[in-house]
């Protein structure tokens, strides 16, 4: 049987499962705390506000407050585009860069697509960026440790944002979700043809759960495309699972004990005394995913990447589906696996980019969309959203 590469469709038994263990059902994302069902759309703000309050303070702690200013310094102005971007308190301010690469494009305005991840050399490769760049979609990108340190072991709290707002209890993901806003603050800024009512934000790995909040909570952002977050955004908590692909050895799924004891520092402190028992959570990963809604949630994942819980991802993003429907855009909502394991491949940014194009170009949707490496799962959760049947 012939090796599939991250451009190959993947096929219903690419994955074997070896283990598969479900914790608990899904909570009901439409259950006020109260204990009140909503029943329409209307409701559903007040509904987030809620959600805000397990699915973001709890899991990343409170969140960093909007800046008292933002300004935009051009410190160097060639293919790439360099800028400082100024901003916090005017008592304490910090400063980190952003990198704005342009496409060349004759249409009037270009979408872009912002991106945490400079501190990773995949942004070095020119045919990465030119996956966006030659369909006429650009990129605004910043180093997100230029906010908040990521280093093991060195403690809660460290970095330029901490300096700016030192009572504040958010966890890394939480600093780094921020800089995304700030990023598109600064774009506003500029008097640059860019099309903000296109913003895409993506991030892989960790920052994949960077992009996943920071999608959730600026909703200037028109698509959120996480990018095999593993625990902490994407998959699932209430499902523990085992498998392999062809060629990669067995692996099991991260779990909350396994990434809080690594890095606690990402997270906010209330999650401690739920990491070996992630049933009493009042929230999985698809009350993130569904405060996006009703703006587009792109999550993309690889086969043989069980590390980042294949299985647990599917499951919460049909869950967030139901959502999507609430709302009335269920084709708001799109995933996708590709063959090979943990990386931000070639072609997931190539998926990006005809997702973009797709919703504002009218562009044929790739047929690599909304393909599973295994069998559909039975629903953790006997919900649905009101109104349906």
């Amino acid at each position: 049987m012939a090796v599939l590469t991250p451009d190959d469709t993947v096929r219903e038994n690419l994955l074997n499962v070896t283990g598969y263990e479900v914790l608990g059902k899904l909570p009901d994302p439409f259950v006020m705390d109260d204990g009140r069902r909503i029943s329409d759309p209307s409701e559903w703000e007040a509904r987030r506000a809620e959600i805000y309050r397990t699915a973001v303070e709890l899991q990343y702690g409170h969140q960093f407050p909007e800046p008292e200013f933002v300004d935009v310094e051009l410190i160097c102005y060639s293919h790439v585009i360099t800028y400082l971007i100024h901003t916090g308190t005017r008592e304490n301010p910090l400063t980190f860069r952003m990198q704005l690469i342009k496409p060349d494009t004759k249409e009037e305005k270009f979408p872009v697509i912002v991106d945490g991840d400079m501190c990773w050399r995949y942004h070095m490769d020119k045919e990465f960026l030119n996956a966006a760049l030659d369909k006429g979609i650009g990129w605004a990108i910043f180093d997100r440790t230029e906010l908040a340190h990521d280093v093991n072991n060195e403690g809660r709290g460290k970095g330029a944002i901490y300096k700016t707002y030192p009572d504040c209890d958010s966890g890394a993901l939480g600093a780094w979700a921020w800089g995304y806003s700030r990023v598109v603050d600064a774009l506003e800024k500029l008097r640059l043809p860019i099309d903000l009512d296109w913003i895409a934000f993506t991030g892989h790995s960790r920052g994949g759960k960077t992009a996943a909040l920071a999608g959730a909570l600026d909703r200037r952002a028109r698509i959120v495309n996480p990018n095999e977050t593993c625990a902490g955004a994407c998959g699932c908590y209430r499902i523990h699972m085992k498998g392999f692909c062809e060629g990669y050895p067995e692996q099991r799924s991260e779990t909350l004990n396994d990434i809080y004891h690594m890095f606690p520092f990402w997270f906010g402190t209330g999650m401690e005394k739920y990491m070996t028992c992630e049933d009493q959570l009042p929230f999985d990963t698809h009350y993130l995913k569904a405060m996006v809604a009703p703006r587009t949630l792109f999550v993309s994942e690889a086969s043989a990447d069980i590390w980042s819980n294949p299985i647990g991802s599917y499951q919460t993003t049909v869950a967030a589906g139901e959502v999507f429907k609430f709302l009335g855009v269920p084709d708001n909502l799109f995933w996708y696996f590709r063959p090979g394991s943990h990386a931000h491949a070639l072609s997931d940014v190539r998926m990006l980019v005809n997702l973009i194009r797709h919703q504002r170009n009218g562009e044929e949707l790739s047929d690599h969309m909304f393909k599973l490496p295994f069998a559909a799962p039975e629903k953790i959760y006997d919900w649905k959203a009101p109104g349906t049947v």
